[in-house]
């Protein structure tokens, strides 16, 4: 089977960003206007830490570690798909002025290392979220099969094979934002070390809260009549998926870029839902919805959102919304998708 290919920039437009980068740094040009998120300690008295985050996931596991003696922005607005994003003049510049800068690492964020590298003199210390945890490489399942790979009798392309992508999304799993919560914690006790008990107290109640979904998610898993899920959109939850020791089918692997599902793989997925009598076809937050609506007419399913946390709606955004919120609503999605 033919690999999806998905890119988040085309190699022309990390040039654009590097030479934008330069530009930014070496003229030190002053940007008024930015598109990033703020959340901002109130102890005026205190100089705080400056943490950046390219998602939500970042950005939330931040503010909940660093509370009051941290700002955190969050460089995505809500509201904007993830794969989609290119930093921003005035990104590049808060970047620079970080004391800390946290993103997800991989194929989408290939524009990093370029940013980074175009910056003079003190740069941000630097996390990778694929560097907290053990990482698996995203996979092709039964199913997802690209548009020019339906049964036309030619075959598409030759024999060379793409290299396999790192899976991105390890936030997905609560097991994982445990790790990662934990290393955000150590770097910010050791950026700012008058302040570590205070990030480390609020890291083990952030991390109990994490196991108590776990905890949750185990339980449902384990009194449930199927493990298998059926995903009519991206699927971005393999981490959590081999967490819980779920199978699943889905439309598109979950970095992949395409909108437009194939024939052969709607074929296919409304085939399994109708086989296997599946109650429940799933989708993820911003997303049209489109493909499971599909797949539910065809069998009488319902469509459920479960959420991946990249990121979040302006609404959700305002009203407090946290990555432990989201999971906590994805515990009755997955008991009703199992049973």
């Amino acid at each position: 089977m033919k690999k999806i290919m998905y890119r988040l920039m085309s190699p022309a437009a990390v040039a654009a960003v590097a030479l934008t980068a330069a530009v930014c740094c070496l003229s030190l040009v002053s940007c008024s206007k930015s598109g990033t998120v703020r959340s901002t300690g109130t102890d005026s008295q205190e100089k705080r830490l400056t943490v950046i985050g390219t998602m939500f996931p970042q950005f939330d596991f931040a503010r909940a570690i660093g509370g009051e003696k941290i700002d955190v922005q969050m460089l995505l607005r809500p509201g904007s798909e993830s794969h989609s994003y290119e930093p921003s003049p005035a990104d590049m510049k808060q970047i620079q002025g970080a004391d800390i800068f946290i993103y997800n690492g991989g194929e989408n964020d290939v524009w990093v290392n370029t940013v980074l590298g175009a910056m003079d003199g003190a740069k941000p210390r630097t996390l990778r979220l694929i560097d907290c945890v053990d990482v698996v490489e995203e996979v092709l399942v039964e199913g997802m099969q690209p548009e020019d790979d339906d049964d036309d009798g030619h075959e598409h392309g030759g024999d060379e094979e793409e290299e396999p992508e790192i899976d991105e999304h390890v936030w997905t799993s609560p097991r994982n934002a445990i790790r990662i919560v934990q290393k955000i914690s150590e770097l910010m006790s050791e950026t700012d070390a008058g302040n570590a008990s205070f990030y480390q107290n609020n890291a083990a109640i952030y991390i109990a809260k994490l196991k108590e979904l776990d905890k949750q998610f185990t339980d449902v898993v384990n009194h449930a009549k199927r493990r298998t899920i059926v995903f009519g959109d991206r699927f971005p939850f393999r981490y959590f998926a081999d967490d819980y020791g779920l199978s699943y089918y889905a439309a598109f692997p979950g970095c992949a870029t395409d909108v437009e599902v194939s024939a052969a793989t709607l074929k296919f997925l409304i085939q399994k839902v109708k086989e296997m009598q599946i109650p429940v076809v799933l989708t993820i937050e911003l997303s049209t919805g489109r493909i499971a609506d599909t797949i539910c007419e065809a069998t009488g399913a319902k469509k459920l959102t479960l959420y991946s946390c990249h990121n979040m709606t302006a609404d959700e955004f305002k009203r407090g919304e946290t990555y432990v919120t989201q999971m906590t609503r994805n515990i009755e999605t997955l008991r009703a998708a199992l049973n």
